[in-house]
């Protein structure tokens, strides 16, 4: 089977993927996402020129939501907080005896 050319994900994917990254644990973040503009003109000959429109991205990120959505999910659930409980550890099972 062929390798992939592109891999996709949606945008709580993405956004999960970014909240483990910066090691968020706690609160709702959303997508964000800032664009440029620019303009230039365009055209196949100097005769055909149109005004056109260059909208980059400059910025992907996360931004604090209030609810979840289809772009914001909460950390606390992608990613929670792993805390050391000496008394949740389960005790070792005791040496097992052999017989000689």
């Amino acid at each position: 089977m062929p390798e992939p050319n592109n891999i996709t994900f949606s945008y709580a994917e993405a956004v999960t993927a970014l909240i483990k990254a910066a090691n968020i644990h706690d609160g709702i973040w959303a997508l964000f996402v800032r664009f440029g503009l620019s303009a230039t003109n365009i055209g196949e000959s100097d005769a055909m020129l149109r005004p056109a429109a260059i909208i980059p991205i400059i910025e992907i990120g996360l931004q604090k939501a209030d609810k979840e959505s289809n772009i914001a999910v909460d950390a606390k659930k992608v990613n929670p907080q792993l805390t050391f409980n000496a008394a949740a550890e389960p005790e070792p099972d005791p040496p097992k005896q052999r017989s000689h």
